[in-house]
């Protein structure tokens, strides 16, 4: 608005300082601002002038609503401001004032458009319609073919005519300048005197804060302070009206879900933008998060691959079975014990819930085939060993119930003793001399393995136990017997029936009962608290971390605390810096998260080509990435809370 046009009526104040009182340090402390009383009115262009010391930076702090005063009010539009909460105080800056800084308070990770954009974004205005008005500032700003670039790549005339775009992009009434010519050269400061005088000839309020009388002199009316009190007030521009009483509109942004999730968006680029300004702490913040989900994944995999290897072996040795031995407890069952007799393994096949029984008599025995000797453990069974033991066929049949009462001269060899009596060849129907009595081949065992002890389980012949009465092993006795128990709830009961019944044929605990149960659960109890401890461990890792991220973001905040001053000065809320700070620290773990899946599964495929059991399911690594996720949300509070309780003054006056 131009002075011919002014209404000789002045326009109401918009500013009003009531009795202002600014102290600092206590009772003994300094007074910065000494019961000042003035009003700035609406499209008024003012200079506040003082040397340094004076009180004019603070008078403009308490201006544009970045500190409170000790005492008095503040008014503006005539509603008391004083007493408003911090993010009242971040929505009036946004929404009302555009600030330029003599040291421009640009932000070097971001372009200019970004940094004009900021306000905008704390506006909650959508995406495409404050990238229109960051372009269109930077246009009428000519710096067009500049809005691409970053701060360290502009002149400080640019810079600065920059942080005038910004100050607009939410059409700010008031303008609040801090030696806006500070760092400029003359060229450079006429030409942003030049556009502050076109701004307030659209009828914006210009509020200078000045130590230079050239700079002073633009404006119409000059307010002098000196230790913390108004000593002059001069002139009077008069060309502010009830014309200019409204403010300037600004666009109503989202509200709601869609307002939120705008931000954390809007967060979310700003923090990548964060991490790879510095690519080494990022790097460093990362590393604790990698190794913790790594660790998760590959060692929960060796857990599991260990446990599933325990019930593998488990099953291999048969599950709910019930060993009966010969001899009393503390003795050895050797061969020549005769306390179990084949009485007694008939009388106890016809205990009720039985799936298998097999009596059992080892002998060591040699056998040859042509010129080809071999000394083994050969052991006569019952047909049901199949079952008892969970043991399969690689070839050929296993003999039957009739092969048992013919005493039939058949064989079926352990797949190490084929190999080494038929190398190459199908033993399957050919003779085989167990001592000087020749048996036939019929099948071949599926092979086994190792045991837990060290054994070759397949090192080992059967024979039908009645064959071997006759043929090699002498008298009629029975070095143990393995019944296997159809439902594993009946194996107390079980037990308890073959106690009865041997006892009752026996008159003497001459035997021994031996359950499958005690061992299994053992064994699977041991492997589960081994799994978990390995988890516990990578856990630890895990947490640690955690903690490392915190620690690095917490000197992170510290490192940008004038950042933070900026993006409060330009109206960011508590819950704005909150958003931000914490989705740097999600983004940080739920990368690192990621990294470490992937570092965590090639380890553990890497480890199962070594030869370790492991075992790789997907719940590992989806555990390991929403712990990472979680280690970001919960370690990235405490940082995030500190950035967003800075004060804003003391921020922007930092670096």
């Amino acid at each position: 608005m131009n002075a011919e046009t002014a209404s000789p009526i002045l326009a109401p104040p918009l500013i009003t300082f009531d009795r202002v009182s600014r102290h600092f340090g206590g009772a003994q402390g300094v007074t910065a601002l000494d019961d000042v009383s003035l009003s700035i009115r609406r499209g008024e262009m003012v200079a506040i002038v003082g040397a340094s010391g004076s009180g004019k930076s603070t008078l403009m702090n308490i201006l544009g609503c970045l500190d409170r005063p000790s005492g008095g009010r503040l008014l503006i539009d005539g509603q008391d401001v004083s007493a408003l909460d911090t993010d009242a105080l971040a929505a009036l800056r946004n929404r009302r004032f555009g600030f330029v800084f003599q040291r421009y308070n640009l932000l070097h990770g971001l372009s200019a458009a970004e940094n004009v954009e900021m306000p905008a974004i704390y506006a909650g205005r959508p995406a495409e319609e404050r990238r229109r008005a960051a372009h269109r500032l930077l246009g009428r700003l000519g710096l067009q073919d500049r809005a691409g670039h970053r701060p360290s790549e502009l002149s400080g005339g640019q810079q600065q005519r920059v942080s005038i775009a910004r100050a607009l992009v939410n059409d700010a009434d008031i303008i609040l300048a801090d030696e806006p010519t500070g760092a400029l050269d003359e060229a450079a400061g006429a030409e942003v005197l030049a556009l502050l005088d076109a701004l307030h000839a659209e009828g914006r309020t210009i509020i200078i804060v000045t130590h230079d009388p050239t700079v002073a002199a633009h404006a119409g009316r000059r307010i002098r302070i000196r230790d913390g009190r108004v000593v002059a007030d001069e002139g009077d521009d008069r060309r502010g009206s009830p014309a200019t009483a409204e403010a300037a509109p600004c666009r109503p942004g989202r509200s709601g879900p869609v307002r939120l999730l705008g931000d954390v968006a809007s967060a979310g680029r700003m923090a990548f933008r964060s991490l790879a300004i510095n690519p080494l702490r990022t790097l460093l913040t990362l590393l604790g998060v990698v190794i913790g989900v790594a660790s998760v994944i590959a060692m929960l995999a060796i857990g599991d691959g260990g446990r599933e290897a325990t019930l593998r072996r488990i099953a291999e040795m048969g599950t709910n079975l019930i060993t009966v031995r010969a001899g009393a407890p503390g003795i050895r069952s050797l061969a020549d014990l005769t306390s179990l007799t084949i009485g007694d393994i008939e009388a106890l096949s016809e205990i009720r819930g039985l799936a298998a029984i097999s009596p059992e008599r080892n002998l060591r025995t040699t056998l040859r085939v042509g010129n080809r000797d071999y000394t083994t453990m050969a052991q006569g069974v019952w047909p049901d060993l199949l079952v008892a033991r969970s043991r399969q066929l690689a070839a050929g049949s296993f003999f039957t119930r009739d092969d048992i009462r013919s005493y039939a001269a058949v064989m079926v060899l352990g797949q190490s003793v084929a190999d080494i009596l038929f190398p190459g060849q199908d033993p399957i129907g050919r003779q085989v001399l167990a001592g000087r009595v020749p048996f036939e081949v019929i099948g071949v065992l599926a092979p086994r393995g190792v045991s837990g002890g060290g054994t070759d389980q397949d090192d080992v012949v059967l024979i039908p136990l009645s064959s071997g009465f006759m043929r090699l092993l002498g008298r009629s006795h029975v070095s143990s017997v393995t019944l296997k128990v159809a439902d594993a709830g009946d194996m107390e009961r079980v037990a308890d029936e073959i106690d009865r019944i041997l006892f009752d044929r026996h008159h003497i605990r001459n035997y021994q009962i031996r359950s499958s149960t005690a061992a299994q659960i053992i064994m699977s109890d041991s492997q589960r608290s081994f799994a978990l401890l390995l988890g516990a461990v990578a856990a630890i890792s895990l947490v640690v971390g955690g903690i490392g991220v915190m620690n690095i973001m917490l000197v992170g905040v510290t490192e940008r605390t004038r950042e933070i001053g900026i993006r409060m000065a330009t109206g960011a809320r508590r819950r704005d810096v909150l958003i931000q700070f914490n989705v740097e620290a999600i983004a940080v773990c739920g990368l690192g998260g990621v990294i470490g899946v992937g570092l965590g599964l090639g380890s553990a495929v890497w480890l199962r080509r070594l030869g370790f059991d492991v075992l790789i399911t997907p719940m590992p690594a989806v555990m390991a990435f929403s712990c990472a996720f979680l280690t970001g949300l919960v370690f990235g509070w405490l940082p995030a809370r500190k950035a967003a309780g800075m004060d804003p003054v003391r921020a922007l006056a930092a670096g």
